[in-house]
This record gives structure tokens, sequence and C-alpha cells, in this order.
């Protein structure tokens, strides 16, 4: 029996940033296996192609470009946006997920670190959105905007201020991004995708070096452990985002219990108006 995703997304074109590892090839190759047409993006040429070349050498055999692109600069995304116009004529979904992260003591953490991942995670998806939203809007037709989040951004951490900062900042613009879809009657579905766990190198590529104190290193490994051991893999994560994305949803959360167990206590932590605690372990 087809899935409700392979109705809704077959045949589509994509484009997904931040597409060479981790959740974004996971998204990918899932789009691929829909039968969706592929734009994928990222900074990294040879992992990117890398990625492409498996889903070129799949029973599928879908049609892939890929386009090195430094999400952070607006006249990057534009060659990607002109790219994918030119070569489909049309981008159904575009999926923002290309980021970075940085460990380490807000105040410690180096300014052009704290820089990249304000250009990145968050400008990169408001270029993205400046890049391609207008010309959906142009076509008038049914579109797909996601933006990934994190359970991050709902819920902070200490030791990797960025990222929260960022996630947070990913949520707003989302949100803010849906309103603005349905003041203006337009036929695109806005959603924000909040993972939790998925395994990816994300905490041991960012593993803060020797100089660290341990808290910080410890803290990484801890977190590189759960996503190891606990994590989805980026497939079965992929699966679950594109079937609540098909079922119209705004918030996608791929992983509902990690959501269930820790936001109720924040919110009676806010309306209760009560300082923060810190729980470890």
């Amino acid at each position: 029996m087809t899935s409700l995703a392979a109705r809704v997304f077959g045949g589509r074109t994509a484009v997904i940033t931040g597409a060479s590892s981790g959740i974004g090839a996971g998204l990918a190759r899932h789009a691929a296996g829909l039968g969706m047409k592929l734009v994928l993006a990222d900074i990294a040429a040879e992992r990117l192609a890398a990625v492409a070349d498996e889903l070129r050498a799949t029973d599928t055999r879908p049609e892939v470009e890929t386009v090195v692109t430094d999400v952070a600069d607006p006249a990057s995304v534009d060659a990607l946006a002109d790219h994918a116009y030119t070569r489909f004529g049309a981008v159904d979904l575009l999926v923002n997920n290309a980021g970075i992260m940085a460990m380490g003591y807000s105040w410690e953490i180096p300014a052009e670190r704290w820089d990249a991942m304000l250009r990145i995670n968050i400008g990169g998806y408001v270029n993205g959105i400046r890049s391609f939203v207008p010309r959906m809007l142009e076509r008038g037709e049914r579109a797909w905007v996601v933006n990934v989040s994190s359970i991050g951004g709902l819920l902070p951490s200490p030791l990797m201020a960025p990222y929260s900062v960022t996630k947070f900042g990913t949520l707003a613009l989302t949100e803010s991004l849906h309103y603005e879809m349905r003041m203006k009657g337009a036929p695109i579905q806005v959603s924000v995708v909040t993972p939790g766990a998925v395994k990816s190198e994300i905490f041991r590529a960012a593993r803060p070096g020797a100089d660290q104190a341990p808290e910080v290193t410890g803290f990484s490994d801890h977190l590189q452990t759960m996503s190891d051991e606990r994590g989805l893999t980026p497939e079965e994560h992929a699966e679950r985002v594109f079937a609540q994305i098909a079922e119209g949803k705004f918030w996608v959360v791929p992983q509902p219990d990690t959501l269930h167990e820790a936001l109720p206590a924040r919110t009676d932590m806010i309306l209760g108006q009560v300082d923060p605690e810190l729980r470890l372990g």
C-alpha cells in the first residue's frame, strides 16, 4: 500500500540543505524513496557528491542535482534557487536543515564561532526563505517550507548556548512564517521539525579541544553517547518527518515521548515564574 507521504510528494521536487550527512542525508534518502526529484545542497562538496552517487545507484534511480552552497551567503543561496528552478521548473519542498554546533561556556566560545553559528543556523534559513518563498508565492501552487529546529529549540541547555539560541530562533522564524502564509492566504504549508537524539557525528565533530574544562568535554561525550545508543537512525527520523508533514502538521515531532516528558515542567516553571533549575544526569 502506498504511503500518504508517497502520494503527497511523489514526483515533486525537493531542495534540502545540509544534505551531505546526518539528518539531511537521511531526509534525502527518504525523499528519493518517495519518488521525489532532488536538489541537494551543502558546503562539503565531496560528501555531497557521495550521497548523490549513492542515491543514483539505488533501484529507483532518482533525478538528483547537487549544488555546493554556503547557506550563510545570500548570493550562494540565490544561485541554489536559480539552479533548482532552471533544472526542474519548480520547487515544491524546501528543507532548511544546514547547521553547525559549538560547545563550551557561552563567554569562552570564540566570537568567530558565535558569528558562524548565527550566520549559518539562522541566516542560512532566512536566506532560504528569501530565495525560495517569493517564487513559491508567484507560482501559487501547493508547496512546503520545512525548517529543522531541535528539541533544543524548546528546552535550552548549558554549555551549548549558540545551539540553543539558534534553534529557539529557528522556531520563532518558522512560526512567524506560518502566520505570514496564513495572512497571504498562500497554499504553502510551513512546518518546524524538533528532533531529539538522532545518530550522527554532530557532537563528535564539535567536541571541544583538550584545553576545555572537563565538564564541557564530558557533556559533549555524554550527548554523543546518547546519540549513538538511543538515537533514531537518520532514515527512521526522515520517515517520521515526511509522514507528519504529509499529514499537514506544523509541529513535526519525531520523538514525542522526549518532548512530553520535559516540556510540561518547563511550561510550569515559566507560568509559575520559578527560577530555572539545573538537572544533570
